[in-house]
């Protein structure tokens, strides 16, 4: 029998489970539970809470960020991640068979037309487009209230991240851009992609937004920022930070 554990619970929201000190519950993981690897030496197990489970603290992740350790927060994301996957995956795509977990790898293998399946990384873009001293920021139908964002969108098959940056610019805003160029990354386990980001130019066209796409969108300035914009977790908020320190040290 395994000893105690670091055992990561989400319910059926999938809110992630954490003790009132914010910390991990420590148990012996149960029959179902995924082995994730090890954090500090102790190994890590996922599982999908029971109705019985003990009093524990159910939290988004997305609110998490900053008041866990970056660790635990890379744990957690990776956590919800595989448990999805896992739970996506019981069943072969290609057959219908039951699926079953490899026994050397990650992956849902089928026992019958061993066909495997591998955590599923959907590749997006994020791009700070500029003019001048201006950022161009749109706000989604599905936003919250009041809040506005760079651009983003997902990797189309066949295409490179580059070409993606300049297809979703046009196509949600009709606006031409050059220069892209990388600036970071960060995995988003929503459910799950990897965000890749970029900055870009202004390259010509004027503003004419997909109203199936987006709310609105417009140039803004540093100092005349939407009143909402995105926490300092997401990698939205550093391009965003990233603009507002360059424009800071041109003036």
């Amino acid at each position: 029998m395994i000893g105690t554990a670091d055992i990561l619970l989400f319910n059926a929201d999938g809110q992630v489970g954490l003790n009132e000190d914010l910390s991990v519950p420590e148990r012996v993981p149960a029959r179902h539970a995924v082995y994730l690897g090890t954090l500090n030496e102790r190994p890590c197990f996922v599982e999908r809470a029971a109705d019985e489970t003990e009093s524990v603290q159910w939290l988004e992740i997305r609110d998490l960020f900053s008041q866990v350790p970056d660790e635990l927060y890379a744990l957690i994301g990776y956590a919800s991640q595989i448990l999805i996957w896992r739970e996506n995956h019981r069943f072969c795509s290609r057959c219908g068979a039951k699926a079953v977990p490899s026994e050397t790898e990650r992956a849902m293998v089928c026992p019958e037309c061993r066909l495997r399946n591998y955590p599923r990384i959907s590749p997006s873009m994020i791009v700070a487009v500029t003019r001048g001293d201006e950022l161009l920021m749109a706000r989604g139908h599905h936003f919250p209230e009041g809040l506005y964002s760079v651009l983003a969108g997902f990797v189309e098959p066949g295409e490179t991240l580059e070409q993606c940056v300049e297809r979703e610019v046009m196509e949600e805003t009709g606006i031409e851009v050059e220069n892209i160029q990388y600036h970071s990354s960060q995995p988003w386990p929503f459910p799950h992609s990897l965000m890749v980001g970029f900055t870009a130019d202004y390259a010509g066209g004027e503003l004419n937004i997909d109203p199936a796409e987006i709310e609105d969108a417009g140039w803004y300035t540093a100092d005349r920022l939407p009143d909402k914009i995105p926490s300092e977790s997401t990698i939205a908020r550093a391009l965003i930070n990233d603009y507002l320190n360059r424009i800071g040290a041109a003036k």
